[in-house]
């Protein structure tokens, strides 16, 4: 439950985060590979721990060392753990060390990071990257060399690799999946994203490239990006059960690194209101467990298309707890952004085209 404890901690800090450094880099090519059923893409395994952080391996360095990272939608750099950091954090994960690689590249630009329980310290070095096959020479990334507080000691990931649009990347450093593009190690522009729910005993999947349509039915629905640096696309209505939320005009940022729907303060009192959900000493609103089959489902609608997620798609139940997916958060000041994250990801599948600038989305299965 420490994840979700400090749920409203890490968005906060996440979306008012910045930094400032350099930039520097090569670019090679790579033969594009197919997958054995034909599609285009490269698959990395996502691993479901309790339906509130999602992770998967990357290797960096040459001989290769491995790290268990978030992908994640709404931030942009890649970091991992430095050797030189004594954080309790570091201590408890795996850390980079450049002086056993043989392809490691000096750039030593300080930058200061924004995520999870507050600011960090790191520092942009060079080296090969691989993930999901695919290998990425000279790819830039940060050292972390402190980590303060608690919230990194109780995750499962070392480290997290950002998908963001690179407007928002710190130092201006090139995120990894653009250089994919650029580089054409992947035949589009394009990931996606399955996110396993626990109930179903499977993993998560992330295609670089490409989707898989053996995780979704039907169709897929595409709504545009407005613009705003992150994976936002305009919210269009919300309603719980038959009744409509009023909401102003605003937009829905898509995060695949919060469990949680964040919405703004008067909305998500009122949702926890209207499901019974009660505010504990650690500042989540739990629902008696017995309660979440006749509680309101909740639709969102995004390009012209309702998505509804049932009640027991919003609870999360963890220790026999059944914790509220509505946490409550005035993001931008007056601007009334929400952010979708895994509460909505586990049921529908989404598609991420840095091409032409929109999300799709379909039916997980």
């Amino acid at each position: 439950m420490q994840r979700l404890a400090n749920t409203r901690r890490y968005v906060a800090q996440k979306y008012f985060g910045s930094g400032s450094g350099a930039q520097r880099g090569a670019m090679v090519e790579q033969e594009v590979l197919l997958n054995e059923d034909g599609s285009t893409g490269f698959k990395v395994p996502i691993t479901n721990f309790r339906n509130t952080q999602y992770y998967g391996e990357i290797d960096i360095v040459t001989p290769p060392q491995k790290f268990k990272v978030l992908f994640d939608t709404a931030s942009s750099n890649l970091w991992v753990p430095s050797v030189e950091c004594s954080s309790i954090a570091c201590f408890l994960h795996c850390k980079y060390d450049h002086s056993q690689s043989s392809s490691y590249a000096k750039n030593d630009t300080d930058v200061t990071l924004r995520f999870g329980s507050g600011t960090f310290e790191a520092y942009v070095s060079e080296d090969t990257l691989t993930v999901g096959d695919i290998t990425v020479e000279s790819q830039q990334f940060a050292e972390a060399t402190k980590e303060p507080g608690l919230s990194f000691t109780y995750d499962r990931f070392d480290g997290v690799f950002g998908l963001g649009y690179d407007t928002k990347s710190v130092a201006g450093v090139v995120p990894p999946f653009y250089n994919m593009v650029k580089r054409k190690l992947v035949k589009e522009p394009v990931f996606a994203f399955y996110l396993s729910d626990t109930a179903n005993g499977d993993d998560g999947e992330l295609i670089l490239g490409g989707y898989n349509s053996q995780h979704f039915e039907g169709d897929l629905k595409w709504a545009d990006v407005l613009g705003s640096g992150y994976w936002e696309v305009k919210l269009e209505a919300a309603q719980l059960g038959d009744s409509e939320i009023t909401i102003g005009p605003t937009g829905a940022t898509f995060d695949t690194g919060s469990p949680m729907l964040v919405m703004p303060v008067h909305v998500a009192n009122m949702l926890n209101e209207k499901i019974g959900a009660k505010k504990d000493s650690a500042g989540r609103y739990a629902v008696d467990c017995a309660s979440v089959p006749s509680l309101p489902s909740l639709s969102l609608t995004f390009g012209g298309v309702k998505y509804t997620l049932d009640a027991k798609d919003y609870i999360l139940e963890v220790d026999g707890l059944c914790v509220s997916g509505f946490m409550g958060m005035d993001l931008h000041g007056s601007d009334e952004v929400w952010t979708i994250g895994n509460t909505f990801l586990r049921k529908f599948y989404t598609v991420y085209d840095l091409g032409n600038n929109r999300i799709g989305f379909a039916k997980a299965r």
